[in-house]
């Protein structure tokens, strides 16, 4: 019986720290990434979460401006639909 109880002490006390171990892994990647996923941009003007488009080309994002059109999008009347149509 004494067998018995030293198995599974010894597997509770191996399932704690390999969760410990993964634990441990995981909050440090976690740290680790949020310190490296706030870097200034391409601009250099603000601390944001870089896009893998502006990482690799090394251009600032370009933002639509504060008057463009907004809500949903009628697809058939898009521009280049309505100038191919009136070409016809």
């Amino acid at each position: 019986m004494s067998d018995v109880i030293q198995i599974a002490i010894g597997a509770l006390q191996g399932l704690a720290s390999t969760t410990v171990f993964v634990l441990a892994l995981f909050i440090g990647f976690c740290v680790a990434f949020g310190f490296f996923k706030l870097q200034r941009t391409a601009g250099g003007k603000a601390m944001v979460v870089k896009s893998l488009d502006e990482r690799i080309s090394h251009q600032p994002m370009v933002y639509f401006a504060p008057h463009a059109p907004r809500g949903p999008a009628d697809q058939l009347r898009a521009p280049e639909l309505l100038e191919h149509a009136a070409r016809k």
